[in-house]
């Protein structure tokens, strides 16, 4: 069968001419090896010129892969698109963005060489790190990670689950969260996870983080805090993979650079930025006690920072400060970020 790097635009230079539709790149190689023939027809007809998706039909494009309209419709499904409309929307909107970038921002799949200057590495690892981001923000569902936030705010208990660099990015939503006032907890090691899962409830959000939706262990845990009851949640870039199949709502990011292989640093920058927006989506429904915790933690720490106030602790005979003796800490406070 033929692979994805066999595609006409993985090396060819009249990429260029036709157009980049990155995003949706990115989708169909994600799922290429899950794709069938009948499909896979369709991918390299996209993937060789992105441009015949906005100026074609349905029928047209069926009839350049030699297969049915039905068939390409079944393809726009299988990379996350709910039909050909939104396949076509998103490639004419990538197609208008990209032929403004430069083209080693905009082409940059491709292999690390020993012999690469550091500006080249730099420049290449932020193209990077900006596309996953912006091809993530462009297919987030902001409903769906409204109602997530809405349910965080009201949950008893939030379980993160993930491996790897995804526990990292769990990690980051974790400490996040724990600040503004939602109890929360990260799990890696399959048992701890295991044990934390099946004591959840109808109260209680599991989230589990995977690049590729595939990690075993993950799937594994989120299944089980699904059984307990909690609401489950998939961040992902495979919207079809095992571990979204587990979840009642999934988040899918959107990073395929293979030369970032295996450190899927890509993957990560898409999964902190769902988190970081997560998390201010979070804090914005119960603004009041985000705030007082904010406050309240950056006091707490401020004798640590260089140039921060101290803070002494009420003895039991003195009265309690006044939120008049407070307010000129929380403003010294603020002048000295960490």
């Amino acid at each position: 069968m033929l692979g994805p790097d066999a595609t006409p635009d993985a090396e060819d230079d009249s990429a260029d001419e036709r157009g980049h539709a990155t995003a949706v790149r990115n989708r169909i190689l994600a799922r290429w090896d899950d794709l069938p023939e009948a499909t896979l027809r369709v991918a390299r007809v996209v993937l060789d010129d992105p441009r015949l998706v906005v100026d074609l039909s349905i029928g047209e494009l069926a009839d350049r892969a030699a297969t049915s309209a039905a068939t390409v419709t079944r393809f726009c499904r299988q990379i996350g698109y709910a039909g050909y409309v939104a396949l076509r929307m998103s490639v004419a909107t990538e197609l208008g963005r990209t032929s403004a970038l430069p083209s080693r921002v905009a082409d940059i799949a491709r292999a690390f060489g020993p012999d690469d200057t550091a500006e080249d590495v730099r420049s290449t690892l932020l193209a990077g790190a900006i596309r996953s981001m912006q091809q993530t923000a462009e297919s987030l569902d902001l409903a769906l990670l409204r109602r997530l936030a809405t349910a965080l705010t009201r949950s008893r208990h939030v379980d993160l689950y993930g491996v790897g660099s995804s526990a990292l990015a769990a990690e980051a939503l974790a400490t996040r969260l724990y600040r503004i006032g939602v109890i929360c907890n990260v799990w890696s090691e399959v048992h701890a996870g295991l044990t934390s899962a099946v004591v959840q409830d109808e109260d209680c959000v599991a989230i589990g983080y995977s690049h590729t939706g595939r990690t075993a262990e993950t799937v594994q845990m989120l299944r089980e805090a699904g059984r307990a009851g909690a609401m489950t949640v998939a961040i992902t870039n495979d919207p079809a993979s095992p571990l979204a199949e587990q979840a009642e709502l999934v988040v899918q990011t959107s990073a395929f650079e293979q030369f970032l292989q295996p450190d899927d640093l890509a993957a990560y920058y898409s999964q902190v930025y769902v988190s970081d927006l997560l998390y201010v989506l979070t804090a914005q429904i119960d603004f009041g006690r985000a705030s007082r915790h904010l406050a309240a933690s950056a006091l707490a720490v401020s004798p640590h920072r260089a140039g921060g106030v101290s803070v002494r602790l009420t003895a039991p005979d003195e009265p309690a400060p006044t939120s008049a003796d407070r307010r000129p800490a929380l403003r010294t406070t603020q002048r000295n970020p960490a």
